[in-house]
This record gives structure tokens, C-alpha cells and sequence, in this order.
């Protein structure tokens, strides 16, 4: 008989398979999300129904939250906040006291360098209206107005000691107005981890209810991208890069394991990829109903994202994941 491929050779034994194992997921990869309320009140937790697992945290009750995922592994975190007022103009977003400047002034306060704080950078949470941008009176989107909005509470996140900034809102020309307004005022080795490809994605559902920031009119296919274009991925990130980005997300992740392909083939910048709200749903519930192994999915399909060329990765399982110890 003529000798074959014996592919089993190299996965007869645990040991074997670590040392000709292709990809790693460490700890050090991934970026835990935290919902910031503005509030006075003290151990206030407003689970996320939708998220069983996350939920909408008083600073306080932040700092102890962050303050475990600290002390299991966790190196980054990204912050989203829910101010107490919203108004046509989002100015909750870029006040200098707001919510997600006192809550990133907090952390760099008790962590220092040993903590990275990324800020989202958007309009939708603090909006009355719930969109990314300004509104026209006839509802459209105004691109370019928005753009020193963005620029503002990117400058007071740099302000409050955020190590990277995170504009997300899908703006024409944002990543450019956000560079400018930061090394003009002296923040140019501040980084921009920019939403470039940013998908029109139902997978974003829960999230909706976790940031309290679904659009009161109409919907955001007009700025984030359609989930059926590809080419229009590599437009965007390489518009993003020549701006000024220093990193590039791409959101969500498991269902654009193609576009990270994409874009790590063809661009050299650092990429980040977010598993979205609606991933984590998804996984929670077949976990909860005994369909399949919680854990185990959580770590395949992070493991998917990696081997498909991120170099980190956004996903609400990081804390619970370093904290039971599941990545060594």
C-alpha cells in the first residue's frame, strides 16, 4: 500500500498539538467593553436583559468591576457612556465634566500606565435624537457639521488622560478632524483606534439597549456601510489609514472573518475586531439552553477571529474568560 498523509501524527497528544499550534489567543489580545452611567448613587448595577453577564455600572461600581479584570489579566478596556441629559447636539459627549471624562480620570488615576482606557468616540448615546451626527430638519445626517463635534469630545477625552481615542460614528473625514484637533492642541502621540469599517449589521441589536442609543427616526445605513460590500472595506480602511489611524477596527467580527482576511493581507496597520453585542447574545443563549458548550464556543469563535488576522480583539466574554482562568 502507498504511504499517505498521516496528518495525525502531529495531534496524537496534547503536547503535540500546543507546539504545532498555528494561532494563540493570550490575554494581552483582548479589550473588555464597560457601560459608564452618570449617576451620584453609589453600587448602582442595571443588568443588560439582553446581555445576561454585562450591565450598566455607577463609576464606582466600575472601578470594582475593572478592578477584577485587572487583577485576572485584563490589560485594555473600552468605555461607553450613558449621560443623565441628551440634546440635539449631544453636548454630553465632548463636556469636559461628562461622564465618560470623570469615568476615564478615574481609572488613569488608580491604574496609571498598567491600564489601557479607550474611549468611544460618538454622538448617538448623548443625542436626544439617537443618531451618530447632527440632524437636518428634514432628518438627514449632516456629515461635515459633525465633524468638530467629533473632534471636541475626542480633545476632552485626550483632556481627561484616555490612551486612545475610538471614533466610531462612521463620519466622511472624522479620523482627519480628530488628528488635526489633537496635534494642535499637543496630543500627537495619542492614538486613533478608528471604527473604519463599521457594517449596518443587526447584530448590533442588544446594544442598542445597553447604550440606550437607538435612533428615534429612520436608521444608519446612510453612514455605516452594507453588509454586502467588500471592496468598499478596503476604501474605507485605507482612506482611515491615510488620515491619521494608528489602528483599525472592524465591527462586528465573526460574520467579516472575510474582510479581516481582506484587510490584513492588504494593509500593515495594527487590527482590531469587535464581536458585537448580538455575537455575545447568541453564544449566551445556546450556552444557557444547553445547546452547546458556552465556553468552549466563546473560545473557537474568538480563536476564528484571530486566526483571520486581528491582532485584538473587543468582545464582552474578555473579563468573564481571564477571570475563570481560560486562556492560561
Amino acid at each position: 500500500m502507498s504511504e499517505f498523509f498521516r496528518g495525525r501524527r502531529l495531534r496524537m497528544t496534547q503536547r503535540l498539538r500546543e507546539l504545532t499550534r498555528e494561532t494563540e489567543l493570550r490575554p494581552k489580545d483582548l479589550i473588555m467593553p464597560y457601560f459608564v452611567l452618570e449617576t451620584e448613587e453609589k453600587d448602582l448595577v442595571r443588568p443588560i436583559s439582553s446581555m445576561p453577564g454585562q450591565a450598566q455600572l455607577s463609576p464606582d461600581m466600575l472601578e470594582a468591576a475593572v478592578e477584577r479584570a485587572v487583577r485576572a489579566g485584563l490589560g485594555a478596556v473600552i468605555l461607553f457612556g450613558l449621560p443623565v441629559k441628551k440634546d440635539a447636539v449631544g453636548s454630553g459627549a465632548y463636556a469636559e465634566d461628562g461622564i465618560i471624562q470623570r469615568a476615564t480620570r478615574r481609572l488613569k488615576e488608580r491604574y496609571g500606565q498598567d491600564l489601557l482606557v479607550i474611549t468611544d468616540i460618538c454622538l448617538c448615546e448623548y443625542t436626544a435624537h439617537g443618531h451618530c451626527g447632527l440632524l437636518s430638519q428634514e432628518g438627514e445626517v449632516l456629515n461635515d457639521p459633525t465633524l468638530e463635534l467629533l473632534a471636541q469630545t475626542a480633545l476632552s477625552h485626550a483632556r481627561a488622560g484616555a490612551d486612545v481615542v475610538a471614533p466610531s460614528d462612521m463620519m466622511d473625514g472624522r479620523t482627519a478632524a480628530i488628528r488635526e484637533a489633537l496635534d494642535d492642541s499637543g496630543f500627537v502621540n495619542l492614538p486613533i483606534m478608528s471604527y473604519a469599517v463599521k457594517y449596518a449589521s443587526a447584530f448590533y441589536g442588544p446594544f442598542r439597549e445597553a447604550a440606550a442609543s437607538a435612533p428615534k427616526c429612520g436608521d444608519r445605513k446612510s453612514y455605516q456601510m452594507d453588509s454586502a460590500n467588500r471592496l468598499e472595506a478596503r476604501r474605507e480602511a485605507e482612506a482611515d489609514a491615510l488620515e491619521g489611524a494608528d489602528i483599525l477596527i472592524i465591527k462586528p467580527a465573526g460574520p467579516y472573518l472575510d474582510i479581516i482576511r481582506d484587510l490584513r493581507e492588504r494593509l500593515d496597520l495594527p487590527l482590531a475586531a469587535y464581536q458585537v453585542s448580538g455575537e455575545y447574545a447568541l453564544i449566551k443563549a445556546a450556552g444557557a439552553n444547553g445547546w452547546v458548550d458556552e465556553s468552549a464556543v466563546t473560545l473557537e469563535s474568538l480563536l476564528g477571529i484571530k486566526r483571520a488576522g486581528a491582532d485584538m480583539i473587543i468582545s464582552y466574554f474578555s473579563a468573564d474568560l481571564l477571570q475563570k482562568g481560560l486562556l492560561g
